[in-house]
């Protein structure tokens, strides 16, 4: 992931975060499991076709999370706008009350602090929300050798109503898979 965002940006004429396919791949996923794109009604379960994705800001007034909208229909350029200026809006106190609400999945990345795991809260009705740990080198094995390796922990933290354990293992699949393999994200 980390190449594919250095090819990228060589290219690109805004910078990709990792951050930016990091909700893209949540988006992809979440299309790839239909089922754990949904919310908790009260009573029911409301399942959504497009993949509106929060993403957990830090501001000087508290965490704030605005909601990027059909990330699945979004190009990595797109994104990338898009989350810049909903995260300096919402760092100057601007975002409107219609851009942090919605969504069905949220993340939070905690990475960039050099925290490697943690456990994020969900942000009701959702029901996920993506703790992201900073990436690491480690040791790591390949094929029974000893290597050394990037590794990313997250942790995926879901409201059982909707998304039991069997199903938030389907998506964490899901999303590993295009983590590991981020021509997948485009697809």
């Amino acid at each position: 992931l980390l190449g594919y965002r250095k090819q990228l940006n060589e290219a690109s004429p805004v910078k990709i975060s990792v951050n930016d396919l990091l909700v893209k791949a949540i988006a992809s996923a979440l299309q790839a499991v239909p089922a754990a794109n949904a919310v908790w009604n009260g009573d029911s379960i409301r399942q959504y076709a497009t993949a509106d994705i929060s993403v957990a800001v830090s501001t000087d007034g508290g965490l704030v999370t605005p909601v990027v909208r059909g990330v699945e229909k979004l190009g990595l350029v797109a994104l990338a706008t898009t989350t810049a200026d909903l995260i300096v809006r919402a760092r100057n106190g601007k975002l409107k009350q219609s851009e942090i609400e919605g969504g069905s999945f949220s993340i939070s990345n905690m990475g960039m602090y050099g925290i490697r795991e943690f456990s994020a809260i969900l942000n009701p009705p959702q029901s996920g929300i993506l703790a992201v740990g900073a990436a690491t080198r480690q040791p790591i094995v390949i094929e029974g050798e000893l290597a050394v390796g990037t590794v990313m922990t997250v942790t995926l933290s879901a409201d059982h109503r909707v998304v039991d354990g069997a199903l938030g293992a389907q998506w964490l699949q899901a999303f590993k898979t295009r983590i590991e393999h981020p021509l997948t994200i485009l697809i």
